[in-house]
């Protein structure tokens, strides 16, 4: 595998209509959802349809607390799931109101609240063990666009996304209804040594391929390896300087209208379909 001389500048910004999209994580503790939101409310809780029920299934969760309302539960029922059988603990039933009071303000909730226990901590290896595809998030901040590649990983097949410790968000609440289910179906590892993460996916086989808009190949032209990982930067700023020189190449999303650049989860999905194309 060739190393190809990295790319640099910052990254692109809808506002910046100069340049196409430059986007962009060793091993450490993964973080579950966290305590202390303002006003009280219980971080701890995963709120939402999509992202309760896929949580429920999961056998790495420990369910602590079902909250519902009664449209809820009705809605459950709808679609076959009989909590009553499955669950170790009884599904307390309360309004939207009362759910709202134990989640973050403004909290989306749908009527369903599930506390849970956090997700086991994952190493490289073991989150990319039998991967061909895998996410790393260069120290992305926004739950939503972190659940949204969540999302987009599980739609295209990629079964790992690799993300830094600090300045990523907690694996909580606002996070997993942007993942829509996807949080308990791709495996994550939060990583304290971003390049030490870039070396060790190299070990296990994986070509890393870093999202930047000056990046010297067009990622529809260039052909791939059996294992790609692909690095994604964060919001604003892109992929850091170590991180782009331990890529091996720099490649770029073609752009052909007036405006050069995408959100990162847009950017995490094209690139990912691009490659699951491929497949």
């Amino acid at each position: 595998m060739n190393k190809r001389k990295p790319g640099s500048g910052n990254y692109s910004r809808t506002e910046t209509p100069a340049k196409p999209f430059r986007g962009g994580g060793g091993r450490g503790p993964r973080h579950g959802p966290q305590k202390g939101h303002k006003g009280g409310a219980d971080e701890n809780f995963l709120y939402g349809f999509h992202a309760v029920t896929a949580a429920l299934q999961n056998p790495e969760r420990k369910v602590l607390r079902l909250l519902m309302t009664r449209n809820a539960e009705n809605e459950m029922a709808d679609e076959g799931l009989s909590l009553g059988t499955q669950l170790a603990i009884t599904p307390e039933t309360m309004t939207g109101e009362e759910i709202a009071a134990h989640l973050p303000p403004g909290a989306v909730h749908q009527g369903i609240a599930l506390k849970v226990s956090a997700l086991p901590d994952l190493s490289v290896d073991e989150a990319c063990e039998g991967v061909n595809v895998a996410v790393v998030l260069d120290q992305v901040t926004d739950p939503h666009n972190f659940g949204a590649i969540l999302r987009s990983a599980a739609v295209f097949g990629a079964g790992a996304l690799i993300a830094t410790d600090r300045n990523s968000p907690p694996l909580g609440g606002a996070l997993a209804k942007a993942a829509s289910g996807a949080l308990e179906q791709v495996r994550v590892a939060k990583v304290t040594n971003l390049v030490r993460a870039l070396d060790e996916l190299k070990d296990l086989g994986f070509e890393v391929i870093g999202l930047d808009g000056e990046g010297e190949v067009s990622l529809p032209d260039f052909k791939t390896g059996p294992k790609v990982a692909i690095v994604m930067g964060a919001e604003g700023t892109g992929l850091r300087r170590l991180t782009r020189e331990h890529c091996d190449i720099l490649a770029r999303l073609p752009a052909f209208g007036p405006m050069k650049s995408l959100n990162v989860s847009n950017a995490a999905a094209v690139a990912l379909y691009e490659l699951s194309r491929r497949r």
